[in-house]
C-alpha cells in the first residue's frame, strides 16, 4: 500500500534519481572536551532504509540532530534532499520528518486530533489538515482508534501515530532515532511494517537503533559508528561476509562422539570442539553444499547428531568485532 502524499504546495524541487538523498562529509561537532562527531561521513541513495549502528556515546543521535539542523556543526559539509544543512536549513526542515526516542503526540487528545494539530502547526489549512489526518490514519491502520485518547493506545499504536505525524508533509527523508525502544515484540513488528511501507512509498529512511536484529530485518545498507565516525558500511550480508565464512555446527548427544565427529568434518578445515556444549564447529565456505557433505560424512561415521546447522556470522558478531577493533583499551 502506498502512503498518500500531502497536497501542500511549495515542496522541494524534484531531484535527480542519481543524487543521494543524504550526503555528509567530514562532519565535526565538539561539546567541550568531547568530540561527538569526528570526520563523520555518510551517503544514502534515495528510497533506501539505512541503519546507523553504534554503542552508547558513538554519536548516532548527534549525527541525526546535526543532519536535521537541530544543532550547528563545527565543520564539514552535508546535504539532505538536495539542500545544504548549514546554508539552507529551512529547505532541509521542509523536506524531512523526525521521530525522536520519545513520542511527541499528546496523550490526552485522540489520534485524529493529534494529526490535525500537527497539520495546522505545519501550515496546512483546517480542511487540508483534516483530510491529511484521515489519509494517514487509514494508511497506518488507526482509523478505528481515531477518536480514542492516545493514552489508551498500545505502545505500537502510539509509535505508529508518532511516525504518521512526521509524515504530514510527505518528507523526502525520514529520521527515526531508536523508534522501537521500550516496545514489546508485537509493537516492534507493527513499527517494522510501518517503516517498510514508508520506504516502499519512496521516502528515504535513516534509522538509528541499538537492536541489531532490527537493522538486519529492515536496513538495505548499514553503517557502524564508533567514537564519532563511521568505521564500516555495507549491506548486512556484506558486513557478515567480512567477518568470515559460514560455519557448520554439529551437536552430539554424547561427548564421547566429539572426537569422531571432529574427524568426520575435518576435510572442511580444522574444527573447533566445545566439550561443554558438545559441539563441533567448522568453516563452510561452500554453504549448503558443505552442509550436505558434512551430513554424509557423519552418516558414514555412524554418528547421528541431535542438531546440524549452517550458521552465518550474525550482525551482533560483526558489531562486536568492529567496535572492539576501534577500542583503544
Amino acid at each position: 500500500m502506498n502512503l498518500p502524499s500531502s497536497s501542500r504546495s511549495g515542496s522541494p524541487p524534484t531531484r535527480s534519481p542519481q543524487a543521494p538523498s543524504l550526503s555528509a562529509t567530514r562532519l565535526r561537532k565538539r561539546y567541550g572536551s568531547v568530540l561527538a562527531l569526528d570526520d563523520f561521513d555518510l551517503i544514502i541513495p534515495a528510497g533506501r532504509i539505512h541503519g546507523l549502528l553504534g554503542p552508547n556515546g558513538a554519536g548516532k543521535s548527534t549525527a541525526v540532530r546535526a543532519l536535521a539542523t537541530l544543532i550547528d556543526l563545527d565543520s564539514g559539509e552535508a546535504t539532505v534532499a538536495g539542500y545544504d544543512v548549514r546554508s539552507q536549513p529551512t529547505g532541509v526542515r521542509a523536506s524531512i520528518g523526525l521521530v525522536g526516542q520519545s513520542p511527541a503526540v499528546d496523550e490526552i487528545l485522540g489520534g485524529r486530533q493529534n494529526l490535525v494539530m500537527f497539520g495546522r502547526l505545519f501550515g496546512l489549512g483546517k480542511r487540508s489538515a483534516g483530510v491529511r489526518a484521515d489519509e494517514l490514519l487509514a494508511a497506518f491502520d488507526l482509523t478505528e482508534a481515531a477518536t480514542r485518547p492516545v493514552s489508551g493506545y498500545s505502545g505500537g499504536m502510539r509509535r505508529r501515530l508518532d511516525i504518521a505525524a512526521s509524515l504530514i508533509l510527505s518528507p523526502a527523508v525520514l529520521f527515526l532515532d531508536e523508534p522501537t525502544t521500550g516496545l514489546d515484540p508485537r509493537g516492534r513488528n507493527e513499527v517494522w511494517r510501518t517503516i517498510r511501507r514508508i520506504a516502499r512509498a519512496g521516502t528515504t529512511v535513516l534509522l538509528t537503533t541499538q537492536y541489531l536484529d532490527e537493522a538486519d530485518q529492515l536496513a538495505d545498507t548499514i553503517s557502524v559508528m564508533n567514537a564519532g565516525h563511521v568505521i564500516r558500511s555495507g549491506t548486512p550480508d556484506e558486513l557478515k561476509k567480512q567477518l568470515g565464512a559460514d560455519r557448520i555446527v554439529v551437536t552430539v548427544a554424547d561427548a564421547a562422539d566429539l572426537a569422531s565427529a571432529a574427524d568426520a568434518v575435518r576435510s572442511g578445515g580444522e574444527p573447533t570442539v566445545d566439550e561443554a556444549a558438545r559441539t563441533v564447529t567448522t568453516e563452510a565456505p561452500l554453504g549448503t553444499a558443505a552442509l550436505m557433505a558434512t551430513a554424509r560424512a557423519l552418516d558414514t561415521a555412524g554418528i547421528q547428531p541431535i542438531d546440524l546447522v549452517l550458521r552465518r556470522p550474525t550482525l551482533d558478531e560483526v558489531f562486536l568485532a568492529l567496535t572492539a577493533q576501534e577500542d583503544p583499551s
